[in-house]
Order: structure tokens, then sequence, then C-alpha cells
């Protein structure tokens, strides 16, 4: 068995890659750059398959992670409009009459004075106290970096989408490749059989 069946692997590790690291799928334009026999076959389609395979995981991880995303960022922005608000309030203010949420059905009445600083959950049952301004900054900056994130998830989407095309034209162009092959060989013992029932056939001197 030749060597070049495991071509397909060897070229992935050394694929160029999208700017968050993800793979280039081979492009297969000659099939006989891959295999050199039918022996070859099976062992390039399950190469080609199991690259499938991790691209459709990586595919679904990132989209769950823009589901998260689309969740997260509009509790950000939210959140920061509030802190703004906030900042633009002086000592001479009023207080604010407000609701806060105590869980989904339940509401608390509240009255919130003119203030410096605010309280921001970090995840993981944390809150800190940040001065307005400090806290202004953070959350602009996480907003940013989610909208990137966000953009970046999407790019590698449909990069993803157009690797696992590319690899499914290769599995076909494989095995078409290989049912031409069949037929080729098929062809050649029939013609060989049939020579030989042509000699066996000729007269004795």
């Amino acid at each position: 068995m030749s060597s070049k069946g495991k071509e397909p692997a060897a070229q992935q590790d050394a694929a160029p890659t999208n700017p968050r690291g993800i793979p280039y799928a081979p492009f297969v334009d000659k099939v006989e750059d891959y295999i050199t026999s039918r022996d070859d076959v099976q062992s390039t389609l399950r190469s080609f398959q199991e690259m499938i395979s991790k691209y459709q995981f990586m595919e679904l991880n990132l989209q769950r992670r823009v589901a998260g995303l689309k969740d997260k960022m509009p509790d950000i922005q939210k959140t920061l409009d509030t802190v703004r608000f906030l900042q633009t309030r002086t000592e001479e203010s009023d207080p604010i009459e407000t609701t806060f949420e105590l869980n989904d059905t339940l509401y608390a009445k509240a009255s919130i004075p003119p203030t410096d600083e605010v309280y921001l959950w970090l995840g993981a049952n944390v809150m800190l106290a940040y001065p307005i301004d400090e806290a202004k900054t953070l959350l602009t900056s996480k907003l940013a970096a989610a909208k990137q994130s966000y953009a970046n998830c999407e790019e590698d989407l449909e990069f993803l989408r157009e690797q696992i095309t590319t690899m499914e034209v290769a599995i076909a162009r494989v095995y078409n490749w290989d049912v031409v092959q069949k037929r080729k060989d098929k062809a050649d013992e029939e013609r060989k059989g049939k020579g030989s029932e042509d000699g066996d056939d000729q007269p004795n001197g």
C-alpha cells in the first residue's frame, strides 16, 4: 500500500489557517495527488471525514458562543447606559425612585441618591464596587470586546461552512474516482478473460 494515502492528514497539520488558527481544508483538484491506488481510497475517505467532524465540532462550539454573546451584549449595554446616566447626576439632584429585579417575577422599589460609585457583577457570584468613571471604562471595554468576539465568531462560522463544503466536494471526488477505477478494473479483467478464452480456442498445430 502506498504511503500517500496518509497525505491529507500531513497537509492538514501544515495547512495555512485563518486569523483564529482554524486550518484551511485541502482543495482536491487531482485525486491522484492524494491516492495512487484503490488501496488508499478508504483511508483517505476516513481522513477527510475526520476533518469534517472536527470542523463540525468547532462549528457547534462557535454557535453556542454566539448565542451566549447575543444574550450578554444587551446586558452590558444596558448596564453601561445606566452608569452613564448616573454619571450625569450631581449632589444637588433628587433621589431616583425606581424598581429593581430580584428574580424573574419579583421586583422591589428603591430610592437611589446621587452616587460616585456603582457595584458590578463580574461573574462567579462576585460583585465589586467601582468609581463611576472606572465602571464606565470597564463596561465600554467589555462591550467592545464582546462585539469583536461576536464578529470573529460570525466570520469563523462562515469560514467553517466553506471548509466543510470543500471537504464534502473532496470526498465526492475521491468516491467518484474509486467508482471509475472499479469499472476500469472490471473491464480489464473481462478483456483478460476473453483473451484467455480465445487462446484456448486456437487449434493445435
